[in-house]
């Protein structure tokens, strides 16, 4: 299967490009500020089974040991899904256990690479044969437009754990010279049992990024869904045994953080963590690792992402990029573009294609074919959303469009769009993670780059302009850990993603992907007589 990034459905650089997103946006559609109505109707009902509710834990699905459930809800109506096992300490013991002892004593790390590759095609071949099934999941428990988890997400997970499958029998220490007769030689092994945790914006496509490269590896691991969105993560893990991965190796523990979460990163037999989530949890995680075992922590956490369009940039295509930038995943996104900085001479003219470009977006059912923009996930996101809009009136800001709720169910809300932002407004300074753009005005690129760069976040960046030397200048000045040119989420299994400051640490994807689950052995033998040194 060819990669298929975001960038290949999003990109709107040529006319093959904007076919190949009819399937998903509708272009050229003119509404009118209120014709988001689509999304009080008769929600579609899914036809996707609801089969596996329960905790996956040495093999077997089994029910919490408490017996407690808590429900899953739909964010188009915020009515119950399903209810979903609530994994607790003793659970999270149990997980740990059936993983250290599929590390110490089972057949996965003793098989041979290519062995464990062969699984992992053979789940990434079980879960294209399933994409329907499992995208509906993904947008019946989150909210994501079907066609966007169909056509986008799900595509990248299979080619994420195609791309690690292709890494399992390719992962090789070195032969080291030293200074005396000495052969010195470095093992890469696998570091042992870790837990994941992943987010409820892109349940699978971030369970990819953690479970790819720990399986290619060769390690054993507890992975804790988001309470949110549980059910996705329960289902292609029965894919996975079905592949024929031995019992113990991954274990699946639904429930919250400040209890199965806790347990989990507080565990003295968890040897590695990998988190993804907000700034706030992954300082608790990092605190709760250091007072257990000091456990190795990646974490990939908040951001407030700017997108510099130059004086010299392709207005209409920048305009593009930055709606999807903001607006993509209703505005759910870590590397969100958040912040579009324009230059004061196109400034004017951008804003209007902005807000030309957002009244066109269809909210609504995102079963429903052609829709863009879906609810948010939940009301405490929809009520925080809202009171960061009625933020950016308050202190000043224009509202171009948008800014209030769509319908009366369900956790709706239209595209948003500012214009005249200035730095020291909420608005500009804070995560919202939802459907907000926040334009900002400046004169030079040195003022730019400051402006940019004073934030406490370092995920990732836009660059919009035809002049290579800007292109460069901005590349290497902005503090961040992707930088998008002319383009924006160009999301490769083979790119590594990952954040500075207070956005994270470690790289996820790519080669920096597998290091996450590596630990280095030395291993000096003497020499005697050799013939060579």
């Amino acid at each position: 299967m060819a990669t298929q990034s975001l960038s290949s459905l999003l990109s709107i650089s040529s006319s093959s490009s904007l076919r190949s997103l009819g399937r998903y946006f509708s272009w050229g559609r003119a509404i009118n500020r209120f014709s988001t109505s689509v999304a009080v109707e008769e929600p579609i009902r899914p036809t996707v089974q609801i089969d596996y509710t329960q905790l996956l834990i040495n093999g077997q699905f089994v029910d919490a040991a408490s017996g407690k459930t808590f429900p899953t809800l739909d964010p188009r109506t915020g009515e119950v899904i399903a209810h979903v096992a609530e994994g607790d300490t003793e659970d999270v013991n149990r997980a740990v256990s059936a993983a250290r002892k599929a590390f110490d004593e089972g057949p996965w790390p003793k098989m041979t690479p290519y062995e464990r590759s062969c699984i992992i095609y053979r789940f990434a071949d079980l879960l294209e044969k399933h994409r329907n099934e499992v995208a509906a999941l993904e947008t019946w428990d989150n909210g994501k437009p079907y066609e966007q988890a169909a056509n986008v997400e799900i595509p990248l997970v299979i080619r994420t754990f195609r791309y690690y499958a292709g890494w399992a029998d390719k992962i090789h220490g070195l032969t080291v010279p030293a200074d005396g007769p000495y052969h010195v030689q470095t093992l890469h092994e696998p570091i042992g049992v870790a837990g994941q945790l992943v987010p409820w914006n892109f349940p699978l496509l971030i369970y990819s990024w953690k479970v790819g490269p720990a399986l290619a590896c060769g390690n054993t691991m507890v992975l804790k869904t988001a309470e949110l969105t549980p059910l996705s993560a329960l289902y292609v893990s029965k894919l996975f045994l079905e592949a024929g991965l031995p019992p113990g190796v991954l274990n699946v523990i639904s429930g919250f953080g400040p209890t199965a979460g806790a347990a989990l990163c507080s565990h003295m037999d968890v040897d590695k963590l990998d988190f993804t989530g907000s700034t706030d949890t992954g300082k608790i995680v990092l605190g709760l690792a250091s007072k257990s075992n000091l456990k190795k922590v990646t974490l990939e956490l908040g951001g407030k992402s700017p997108i510099i369009v130059c004086e010299d940039a392709d207005v209409d295509l920048a305009v593009e990029h930055a709606h999807s930038a903001v607006f993509f995943n209703q505005g759910q996104c870590c590397c969100a573009g958040s912040r579009t900085f324009v230059h004061e001479s196109i400034y004017n003219e951008f804003v209007e294609k902005a807000k030309a470009r957002a009244l066109k977006r269809v909210v609504g059912d995102p079963f429903k074919k052609g829709v863009e923009q879906g609810p948010q996930i939940n009301g405490e996101q929809f009520k925080k959303i809202l009171n960061y809009i009625r933020s950016g009136i308050e202190s000043g800001a224009t509202l171009e469009y948008g800014g209030e709720r769509v319908g009366s169910k369900g956790y709706y809300i239209q595209p948003t769009v500012f214009s005249n932002v200035e730095d020291n407004m909420l608005i500009a300074k804070e995560e919202i993670f939802g459907p907000v753009q926040s334009i900002l005005k400046f004169k030079t690129l040195d003022e730019v780059i400051r402006r940019a760069n004073t934030t406490q976040y370092g995920l990732a960046a836009g660059v919009f302009t035809k002049n290579i030397n800007t292109a460069n200048t901005l590349t290497r000045a902005l503090h961040v850990g992707t930088v998008w040119i002319n383009c924006y989420f160009v999301f490769d299994a083979a790119i590594p993603f990952g954040g500075n400051k207070m956005s994270g640490n470690g790289r996820e994807k790519g080669m920096n992907g597998l290091s996450n689950y590596l630990q280095v052995k030395a291993v000096v033998t003497p020499l005697k007589n050799p013939a060579w040194l």
